[in-house]
């Protein structure tokens, strides 16, 4: 008894969740175990989000220049230099000079001959042509004796009648002021377009003869034997060779001068010249000014969907005209709907300085700050000091020597080459086919072909007109004007639906059958090789040819004393330092310029309720049985609830209205089915059963 008052209350609560269902079977169902049937919610999803409320921006900040002041040394004369020339220096080398230049004696060497076996051909091979006849076989094939044509059939012109609607008064305009004058025109207008009739131009046919071959012309190959004559013809037997004969050499006596001290030259000194110039100076760069403004924000509300529009089911009033009598099936159920939550943000937009939008937008603006100058004096060079060289001639020895006027060479000597006369047989006339040409035989056949095909002649049906009245402007209205709309009248005319054409009839070709003998195998030659003859030659040919080798004979040198520039004149420099001034200038250390500190963006925390599965219906769930239903588990309830922030009254092991509001409140926040002690339910308090 203590347990079913713990239990009752609860059922009575949430009974409403089976009242509406039929009685059915409880799938899966176990024994020992108990079901209720459960109001399944809307499953949500819960994402919380940032929304930006003002967007993260930058702020310009100016850094002016700094300045420094700085001496530095002005040139007032530049630096420049004095040369002082330095005199070459000699020494004394004695080197061989060519007296009788290198040449070379030719031996000759004579040639190496060798004897060699080959095969001559006394006569070529041929070739024999054998006569292969031509093969015939019967061919069938059918003969055109009249060609397919065509008769044309007139198919006459389908005509409809079409109301259209023709202007007899175009829009005007009426002039207050000065009214429009109107004159009546008559026109012309169409009633019945111009079309075309056509009439059937039979085909006209001629008798024509032809000659039809019965058998093709073929060809009858005779053979024609080759011809052969004697030739005779000289093989050589011994190669031509060359025999080599020594030319010396041919000197001659050649006078030269050598030179014993080469040209030279000696610098002289030109000191450089300088003169007064006036210049201007820079006393303070030219730098840039940054002016900086601050953007104008505007604010901006915006709607942002938390949750959105559902549904849900409310129990109405029973049905009074109910027929049942058991009161729980009168009740009605309404499907209603539940509206989307908003929330309202607060944002801060960025529109510039100069009322384009664009944040930041023409908020910094550059002037530019001029360069101070002044003017001073220095003294630089007009022509640099340089060198003037005077030049020392060479000096020379005459030597004598024997050159080679003509160098050694060789002279060859023909031996002529030796011959051996050879008879061979070769062809005159090669074996050939003539052919005879076995005429063609031939059949007359007759024929019927369209002398002047089918044709079609076009008779023109002429267009029907009618006059109708319109009214045009003679005078336009001026000043202020009111469009008269346009008057239209209906006028009845026909036009082709479907134009004449004409149907084209096939009428078969006639055809005889003709039977001629063709060609299935041409008439060929055959080929029978006859080989060559051949006759062994002996010749002697050169192993190794005749050649001449070269000897050496060494050059004759004498000695010769000269001297030669072992460093030549040349220019010391000494410098002659620039002067200088102090001159004071105010320089940019560091230029003015702008800095960007980033001003982070705002966010407000939005959280947003998104429907992941729809509910709205009951299903069968197991529970847990009454007798399991204890005050220590109402109690095990209670704690976790309000563990879980929900607020079941005192906690007295009793379930309560408080407990059952804050149990069915816990159900539909966490999405489980709402209504009785399911195990999910259980589960999801931590509860153990």
């Amino acid at each position: 008894m203590g347990k079913s008052k713990f239990l009752l209350p609860l059922f009575l609560s949430v009974s409403f969740a089976a009242l509406a269902q039929p009685s059915e079977q409880i799938p899966n169902a176990q024994p020992g175990k108990c079901y209720a049937k459960c109001l399944i919610p809307d499953e949500y999803k819960e994402t919380t989000e940032q929304v930006v409320v003002k967007p993260a921006g930058t702020k310009t900040i100016v850094k002016p220049a700094t300045y420094s002041n700085t001496t530095e040394k002005v040139l007032v004369k530049a630096e420049s230099k004095r040369l002082i020339p330095v005199p070459a220096k000699y020494e004394t080398k004695t080197e061989q000079v060519l007296v009788k230049a290198a040449s070379k004696r030719i031996v000759t060497v004579p040639a190496v001959y060798e004897t060699k076996t080959e095969r001559v051909m006394v006569k070529p091979e041929t070739k024999r042509s054998i006569s292969v006849p031509a093969v015939y076989e019967t061919k069938t094939e059918q003969v055109l004796v009249k060609p397919a044509s065509k008769r044309s059939i007139s198919v006459p012109a389908v005509y409809e009648t079409k109301t259209e609607k023709v202007l007899v008064k175009p829009e005007s305009k009426r002039v207050i002021a000065v009214p429009a004058v109107y004159e009546t025109k008559a026109e012309r207008v169409m009633v019945k377009a111009e079309s075309k009739r056509l009439i059937e131009v039979p085909a006209v046919y001629e008798t024509k003869t032809e000659r039809v071959m019965v058998k093709a012309e073929s060809k009858r190959l005779i053979d024609v034997p080759a011809v052969y004559e004697t030739k005779t013809e000289r093989v050589m037997v011994k190669a031509e060779g060359k025999r080599i004969i020594e030319v010396p050499a041919v000197y001659e006596t050649k006078t030269e001068q050598v030179e014993v001290k080469a040209a030279s030259k000696r610098l002289v000194e030109v000191p450089a010249v300088y003169e007064n110039k006036t210049e201007q100076y820079e006393i303070e760069a030219a730098t840039t000014r940054v002016e900086v403004k601050q953007p104008t924000f505007e604010t901006v509300t915006e709607r942002i969907e938390v949750k959105p529009a559902s549904t849900k089911w409310v129990k109405k009033k029973a049905d009074a005209n109910c027929l049942s009598a058991n009161p729980d099936d009168c009740l009605v159920w309404c499907l209603v709907d539940v509206a989307a939550e908003y929330q309202t943000v607060t944002k801060r937009v960025n529109k510039g300085c100069d009322g384009s939008g664009v944040a930041d937008a023409g908020c910094t603006k550059t002037i530019a700050v001029p360069a101070k100058t002044g003017t001073r004096t220095v003294r630089v060079i007009k022509t640099p000091a340089t060198t003037r060289e005077e030049v020392i001639p060479a000096e020379y020895k005459t030597v004598t020597s024997r050159v080679i006027k003509t160098p050694a060479a060789t002279r060859e000597e023909v031996i002529p080459a030796e011959y051996a006369n050879v008879t061979t047989q070769v062809v005159k006339t090669a074996a050939t086919v003539r052919e005879e040409v076995i005429p063609a035989e031939y059949a007359n056949v007759t024929t019927q072909v369209v002398k002047t095909p089918a044709s079609v002649r076009e008779e023109v049906i002429p267009a029907e007109y009618t006059t109708v009245s319109t009214q045009v402007v003679k005078t336009p209205a001026t000043t202020r004007e009111e469009i008269i709309p346009a008057e239209y009248k209906t006028v009845s005319t026909q036009v082709i639906k479907t134009a004449a054409t004409v149907r084209e009839e096939v009428i078969p070709a006639e055809y005889k059958t003709v039977t001629s003998q063709v060609i299935k195998t041409a008439a060929t030659v055959r080929e029978e090789v006859i080989p060559a003859e051949y006759k062994t030659v002996t010749t002697q040919v050169i192993k190794t040819p005749a050649s001449s080798r070269e000897e050496v004979i060494p050059a004759e040198y004498a000695n010769v004393t000269k001297q030669v520039m072992v460093s030549p004149a040349s220019v010391r420099e000494e410098l002659i330092p620039a002067e200088y001034t102090n001159s004071s200038k105010r320089s940019i250390a560091a230029a003015e310029f702008t800095t960007t500190e980033t001003i982070p963006a705002e966010y407000a925390t939005v959280t947003k309720r998104t429907l992941v599965k729809p509910g709205g219906f009951t299903a069968w769930r197991e529970v847990l049985c009454g007798d399991k239903v204890t005050g220590y588990t109402i109690r095990q309830i209670q704690d976790a609830l309000l563990k879980a922030g929900y607020d079941p009254g005192p906690i007295d092991n009793i379930m309560g209205s408080r407990t059952k509001a804050a149990l069915t409140k816990y159900q539909k926040d966490k999405g489980l089915p709402v209504g009785n002690l399911d195990f999910e339910t259980l589960k999801s308090l931590g509860i153990k059963y």
